[in-house]
């Protein structure tokens, strides 16, 4: 896969994360470069969710929208 189609796909994905966790930010997501736990940590601190919220949260949302964007550290 060539580098704009990488791009492209990326700019779609953090769209579709900022549209249901609309207080994240492009820096948020910028720095958490597809790192999954970094994710949830923002989504619960912005959104002030609990650790297990957040991730009961992502989960159903990544069944929804599956993507190799997200990996387990």
């Amino acid at each position: 896969m060539n580098n704009d189609r990488l791009e492209g796909n990326w700019l779609q994905f953090k769209g579709k994360v900022k549209e249901q966790w609309g207080k994240l930010t492009d820096d948020d997501l910028d720095v958490i470069l597809g790192k999954r736990d970094q994710l949830l940590g923002k989504i619960q601190a912005h959104h002030g969710l609990t650790k297990e919220a957040a991730k009961k949260q992502f989960d159903q949302w990544h069944e929804r929208h599956p993507s190799s964007f997200f990996k387990q550290e």
